[in-house]
């Protein structure tokens, strides 16, 4: 029987192939071996970790011919682990209004085939949910306290998490919060775009992160830009940065709080002017 966040994620799964979700069954093991690594794995550091960010190395190696800096490739492996967990949690509750929870003992993930495979076992919706009186779910009584839910799921995944990499990234506190509150906005951003609804996820994600909301940075720290012509151009400030300037120091993301508005408008314009 589908689970009540399953249309959610099969509607992931269309608008971007690149990750696929398979949901476990009662009693049935997570996948091993083959490039798959568990999030507990990531959370407990030592050598599980240390063979997860030996692609990110190689890729580094591979693509730039430099070394990356440890704390740099670390970075890089947090963020391609972190965008598509966050999705998670974050895919259902846009969608659906179904927040699940999941902890990392219920995740594991094969980033090179772009495949999680999940445990959910417990969820938060609102009371007129068809799925209310389902086993495992929690009703919560608004949109406020359902949007409360969204930032306590990803804690409560992120944080073990974080604490794998804390270490070898050599950031604490507030800036690995500040790259998870990036990962929270700008995956969800991205996917709203290509399901077609990127003025309602910026709307929503504005509510989900205000700013004040503990233990994230910031808030979802959407603007505008005025381009050439008057138009309405999107964009957002990071809260953190991904050092990948430490590779290519002329080529920022348009994001960053490295990249000015100028840059930002010639590239926005860029790419919504026809080739």
């Amino acid at each position: 029987m589908p689970s009540p966040v399953a249309d959610a994620y099969a509607r992931l799964t269309e608008a971007f192939p690149g990750l696929a979700v398979t949901e476990l069954d009662p009693g049935e093991a997570a996948p091993e071996g083959d490039g798959w690594a568990s999030a507990a794995l990531l959370a407990a550091g030592g050598t599980g970790l240390d063979a997860f960010l030996a692609w990110d190395e190689a890729q580094v190696l591979r693509d730039y011919g430099q070394r990356g800096r440890p704390d740099v490739v670390a970075g890089f492996g947090l963020h391609r682990y972190a965008w598509p967990a966050c999705l998670l949690i974050t895919v259902p509750w846009f969608l659906g209004r179904r927040v699940p929870r999941l902890p990392v003992e219920h995740v594991t993930f094969q980033r090179t085939l772009g495949r999680m495979a999940i445990r959910v076992t417990e969820f938060a919706c609102l009371p007129d949910d068809p799925a209310a009186g389902l086993p495992g779910a929690r009703v919560v009584p608004d949109e406020q306290a359902l949007r409360a839910e969204v930032r306590a799921a990803v804690t409560e995944h992120l944080e073990p998490v974080l604490g794998g990499f804390g270490p070898r990234m050599r950031r604490r506190g507030r800036a690995l919060w500040g790259m998870a509150t990036d990962e929270v906005a700008e995956g969800l951003w991205y996917v709203a775009h290509l399901l077609g609804e990127e003025e309602r996820a910026v709307r929503e994600l504005e509510l989900l992160l205000p700013g004040a909301t503990r233990p994230y940075v910031g808030s979802a720290a959407f603007r505008e830009l005025t381009g050439p012509n008057g138009e309405a151009l999107p964009t957002r400030d990071r809260a953190s940065c991904c050092l990948f300037y430490t590779l290519r120091p002329e080529d920022t993301c348009l994001t960053c709080p490295r990249t000015c508005d100028t840059d930002r408008i010639a590239r926005l314009t860029a790419v919504a002017s026809p080739s």
